[in-house]
């Protein structure tokens, strides 16, 4: 049900080779490479991002810490958010497409933590 989930760093570049090091150990490797974020894994499963605060603040043990959970459809996307917010939660980013082939949506359950929701395909 995971898809992947993000850890804070202050120092990109370190973290980006201490976390090469560490996945090359468990024998996944680096995945995807963006300008304030890192993600690596297997070949196929759940990915770990390694991530600049989008907030612009020191990273710290939550603060760029997310748990981002896989949906089957865009609608599924759309449902658990809504069911997020209905319970409670607080919106953090609302359903829509980020990248060509990638729709997710981002909300903060009711003890702070950041989750995100997405489907990838078209």
């Amino acid at each position: 049900m995971i898809g992947y989930a993000t850890i804070g760093a202050n120092d990109l570049e370190r973290a980006r080779a201490f976390y090469d090091a560490v996945l090359a150990a468990l024998g996944g490797r680096r995945t995807l490479t963006y300008e304030r974020s890192q993600y690596g894994g297997p070949d196929r499963g759940a990915m770990l991002g390694v991530v600049l605060p989008f907030d612009g603040q020191a990273a710290t043990s939550g603060n760029g810490t997310m748990v981002a959970l896989s949906a089957s459809s865009a609608a599924v996307v759309d449902q658990a958010h809504a069911a997020a917010l209905a319970a409670g939660g607080r919106c953090e980013g609302p359903p829509g497409r980020r990248m060509d082939t990638f729709y997710g949506a981002y909300f903060r359950d009711l003890d702070g933590n950041k989750l995100c929701v997405f489907y990838t395909g078209r």
